[in-house]
């Protein structure tokens, strides 16, 4: 049955980490224990020092605010998505903070013992956990507090970045939104709800005499306490609360906990007696509390223009940034970085959607290739794209198609703006060869299983790894389906797939030296991507698709099943899983130092230390090729 509360609880889980990181089947179990917490305003959660409950939460809606009793200092804010109480789960000790609801709250309770065999299972849940508790920052990965309970420092030992943001002034909309005292209710709904704004401010001779929220809506009207044909002066809040614009965060933040609220007013002098220059939510707090996903992904849903998605892709590279330092796991770096990349691509095709006159003619799926299909594109590197629509009448098909081109324009433009390249061979949906109905893409990707010539393996090699990015996702299984059956009935398809993936060069010559360009741009530097990361990236295509395994498109999620269907090969698939992420770690590292690609390395610029880790991935290229070549006998092909 659909819509239980356990499916809507694993439905929320599923957005955040580190629930995001379980299996779907995982998740709808743990969500079946979930409690639900309901906690009025100002309500305890729990007090300071006292026994662990048999639970931890994650704020559903509303806030928590977490405090040091002794000195009523209010150490952070848990919004939507945020978890806390996890000491109970990491220390056998009684709580060192206070939690307490910071406004009307819903809590989803976690029972420990449900969970805990979940974290000893994912490494990458553990892994998340226990750095999340070791540090009280808004990076839960701080390398300086790893290993150490919070009451084993002192509030500004474990998070000297509250000194900072004392100094940091706060970022603030300048667009005003306002109405008068007499403006009908519903006529101020209809004004939030076109501008896409959680509050509006009541006018009175171009001075600020009132605010109205959300949550004024919701607990004067719909609750009944007023009329639908009350105007803004009965709900609003009254006088306002105003503050200079030179606020800091600190100071936001004490100022919004003080009075409750979720908006403050700046105005030109900090008073009411000045016009309004600009207006404060809760969220842009958040916002200029640093670099996180959940901050980021609100953020992105927040837009509404491509350019306003622009200076967010560069927070996303600071977060990238930030995890490398800190030396997370690739595999996590990579779901927080591929997320964060895929919520901006759904939110620029859903603002080009409204750029359409018309709704879409059919169901469509709008799929991510290479490098970004893959869940690897961690740089600002060229978009590769395709869609694909549900099959229409034939007398419609050219209407229809003509629509989703435009649509593709559309979205290859706002991607263009956010900072993807157009890609140089065309291979966006915007090029009518790559917008096309589902029965053209099956009688396209026929041809290319059937008639395997080197354009076609080419062609293969880049489309095969696709991802869903927006749209209906029984279009990719049925693409997906297509590709299996059709390569089942013409097994020599894999045998040229598989000598395609022998076609990059060796990395290493005699003595294990690094093989680099001999001429062109790029002379005397290694090329990273084709002499080592393709090589891997080809043979767990060809390997995972001849075991027609859906849905994984990630290199070493690729290989890390491979070892789990073939275990007596599972020493060299783990070791290629392992080399993937090492050698893409190391590309993205010399990408954001030198502001490139970071394909094509100069080696008189590495260190001794850097050079042996890269070597060492090279003895693992070179045996996942010879599996490749004695299983798919490649060497006849050649005679």
């Amino acid at each position: 049955m659909k819509n239980t509360i356990s499916e809507r609880v694993a439905d929320f889980l599923k957005n955040f980490p580190p629930f995001n990181l379980l299996i779907k089947k995982e998740l709808q179990s743990l969500s079946q224990e979930v409690v639900i917490v309901y906690q009025e305003k100002n309500s305890t959660i729990f007090n300071e020092d006292t026994t662990p409950h048999t639970i931890f939460y994650i704020v559903h809606k509303g806030a928590v605010a977490l405090r040091k009793t002794t000195n009523n200092e209010i150490i952070d804010i848990c919004d939507e998505g945020d978890i806390f109480g996890l000491r109970p789960l990491m220390a056998n000790e009684n709580y060192k903070l206070e939690a307490k609801a910071h406004e009307e709250t819903i809590l989803y309770g976690i029972p420990l013992d449900a969970f805990k065999p979940y974290a000893k299972k994912n490494e990458a849940v553990s892994t998340f956990l226990m750095e999340s508790f070791a540090s009280n920052t808004r990076n839960p990965y701080s390398k300086s507090h790893k290993g150490k309970l919070y009451g084993n420092e002192t509030v500004d030992t474990i998070n000297p970045e509250v000194k900072l943001l004392d100094l940091q002034p706060v970022k603030y909309s300048k667009k005003i939104i306002s109405c008068s005292e007499d403006t009908p209710v519903k006529k101020v709904a209809q004004i939030m709800t076109k501008n896409r704004i959680g509050s509006i401010l009541i006018l009175k001779d171009d001075l600020p005499i009132g605010i109205v929220t959300d949550k004024d809506l919701r607990n004067k009207i719909i609750t009944g306490k007023h009329p639908i044909t009350s105007t803004a002066s009965a709900i609003m809040s009254s006088p306002v609360i105003t503050y200079p614009k030179n606020l800091t965060v600190t100071q936001a933040q004490m100022a919004m906990m003080k009075s409750s609220i979720s908006h403050l007013c700046l105005t030109q002098d900090g008073t009411v007696n000045t016009k309004a220059i600009g207006i404060l939510s809760k969220h842009d707090v958040m916002v200029s509390l640093g670099d996180n996903p959940a901050v980021l992904v609100k953020a992105i849903k927040r837009t509404t223009k491509y350019k306003q998605i622009k200076p967010i892709r560069k927070s996303i590279m600071h977060l990238l940034q930030g995890y490398l330092d800190e030396n997370i796991p690739m595999g996590l770096i990579s779901k927080i970085i591929s997320e964060l990349n895929d919520a901006c691509i759904k939110q620029v095709i859903t603002i080009s959607l409204k750029k359409m006159k018309v709704p879409p003619p059919a169901e469509f799926a709008w799929m991510a290739i290479g490098s970004q299909g893959r869940g690897e594109q961690m740089l600002h590197t060229d978009q590769d794209n395709f869609l694909v629509f549900d099959d229409v009448p034939e007398s419609d098909l050219p209407k229809v198609t003509k629509y989703f081109l435009k649509l593709a324009k559309h979205v290859t433009k706002g991607l263009h703006t956010i900072g993807y390249e157009y890609c140089p061979a065309e291979m966006m949906a915007s090029n009518p060869k790559w917008c096309l109905s589902l029965q053209e893409w099956k009688n396209m990707i026929s041809h290319w299983i059937i008639n395997p010539g080197p354009d076609e393996i080419l062609m293969s090699s880049i489309f095969f790894d696709y991802s869903i990015s927006y749209g209906n996702r029984d279009l990719v299984n049925t693409l997906s389906d297509h590709i299996f059956d059709t390569t089942k009935k013409y097994p020599l398809f894999l045998l040229h797939l598989a000598n395609g993936a022998l076609q990059n060069p060796s990395p290493s010559g005699f003595f294990r030296s690094f093989l680099v360009e001999q001429d062109g741009q790029h002379k005397d530097f290694f090329d990273l991507k084709s002499r080592a990361l393709m090589p891997l990236v080809d043979a767990a295509r060809v390997l995972i698709l001849s075991h027609s395994v859906k849905s994984i498109s990630n290199t070493w999620e690729r290989y890390e099943k491979l070892a789990e269907i073939e275990p007596n090969n599972s020493e060299i698939y783990l070791a290629c899983s392992y080399a993937t992420k090492a050698l893409l770690k190391f590309r993205t590292k010399q990408g954001l130092l030198h502001h490139d690609s970071g394909r094509f390395i100069a080696l008189d610029k590495l260190s001794k230390e850097e050079k042996i880790k890269l070597k060492r991935t090279f003895k693992t290229v070179k045996e996942i090729q010879e599996l490749i070549t004695v299983r798919y006998n490649v060497n006849n092909l050649l005679r």
